[in-house]
């Protein structure tokens, strides 16, 4: 079962790490291992959220999402979006973005490296977006309650979310137009792109939001539809036709799913500039990453296991929260990507190590309970 549902995903890994080490050595074999590894970790979450609503698909549906919507999220996130940030930001075609990473490194890093500050505050303003929603909202499951406790009730403050994210992306702008004033203003219009970059990371957020809650709400709508439809057929004993209904509320699923796919995906490509800028690298770690979301969704429609782990997505939006400062860190400071990969690793096995551990309290709580119902019903029967 394992290694039918995963078996895709193991090849597309041991052919990636080879052509990794092919391309950039062992060095390359370990950012890939990275990209792979922080993309899986964030994946865990999207693949709970697809498979949630995968489970209310046809067969048909769910086969137009795990092929048709993998390879938009595989071939046209992970390996096309990445070019075109890099394009968009040096302002080169993407043919020429490509030719570059492939033929010409050396310029190419420094075009990378000069609209860095742009793609860092871009990206660093549209994750710490993902965090602060997740972070300000009231949850019956609490990972960190000492810190999650506190923040839901501020959370209750209308658009703290955007004014806190626009206040760090002041602070960003300020110390870099402080850094550029104190070097001589060499550097003087880097804190505009700094701030413009944010607003429109933000902006992006907003509107993929927007399109995910549109979708959403049509979604809802078909199927109180489709229920009502159901109600009056049972009344009246005709018999509605299903198949129209589950297509229209399967294709709002469908449309909702890759907007909600194209969010996790931009996440995973956003945070890989903070480990390397290299878009083959980025493309291999981030494609491994990619088939194991199809697998993870397929896995968790057929056993449902992962949802056991339930502090996983709290893992995964705490590492979203730290690529976020990192990124925003590097548009002054650099940081080393083993550093930037690590982190998130790190957040993620620490909340499944808890997710274990709460499951374990669990089992023996409830172990202690039936024993002791069982204790009283011998003294009873006893009696």
């Amino acid at each position: 079962m394992l290694l039918k549902t995963f078996g895709w995903s193991f090849a597309v890994t041991a052919l990636g790490l080879v052509a990794a080490v092919f391309y950039g050595g062992w060095t390359g074999f370990g950012i890939v291992a990275i990209l792979s590894i922080l993309e899986i970790s964030l994946s865990f979450d999207n693949a709970v959220v697809n498979a949630g609503i995968l489970k209310k698909m046809s067969a048909f549906w769910q086969k137009i999402f795990l092929t048709i919507g993998v390879l938009i999220a595989v071939f046209g996130m992970r390996l096309v979006f990445p070019v075109a940030i890099v394009a968009i930001s040096a302002k080169i075609g993407p043919i020429e973005a490509v030719r570059l990473a492939l033929n010409d490194k050396d310029k190419y890093q420094q075009l990378v490296t000069d609209a860095h500050p742009s793609i860092a505050a871009f990206g660093g303003m549209f994750l710490l977006m993902i965090f602060l929603d997740f972070i300000f909202e009231d949850r019956d499951i609490k990972w960190l309650g000492w810190l999650e406790r506190p923040l839901a009730k501020l959370g209750k403050i209308d658009m703290l979310s955007a004014c806190v994210a626009l206040i760090v992306l002041m602070i960003s702008a300020m110390t870099v137009a402080t850094h550029a004033h104190q070097h001589g203003g060499a550097h003087v219009d880097k804190a505009e792109t700094v701030l413009l970059s944010g607003v429109a990371g933000l902006i992006t957020y907003m509107v993929v939001g927007g399109l995910s809650g549109f979708f959403e709400n049509k979604l809802e709508e078909e199927e109180e539809r489709e229920h009502e439809q159901e109600e009056e057929a049972r009344k009246s004993g005709k018999k509605v036709p299903a198949v129209v209904m589950a297509g229209k509320a399967a294709f709002f699923m469908f449309l909702y799913l890759e907007v909600l796919d194209a969010s996790f995906s931009f996440d995973g490509v956003i945070g890989a500039f903070a480990i390397t800028n290299d878009i083959v690298l980025m493309a291999l770690g981030l494609g491994i990453g990619a088939m194991y979301v199809r697998s993870l969704t397929v896995y968790l429609v057929r056993q449902g296991t992962l949802d056991d782990y339930v502090y996983l997505e709290h893992g995964a939006h705490y590492a979203i929260g730290a690529l976020a400062v990192i990124l925003l860190v590097t548009i002054q400071y650099e940081i080393h990507e083993v550093i930037t990969g690590l982190v998130g690793v790190i957040l993620i096995a620490w909340s499944f190590w808890s997710s274990v551990r709460r499951n374990k309290a669990l089992a023996r709580a409830e172990g202690n309970d039936s024993g002791s119902s069982g204790e009283k019903t011998e003294v009873s029967s006893g009696v």
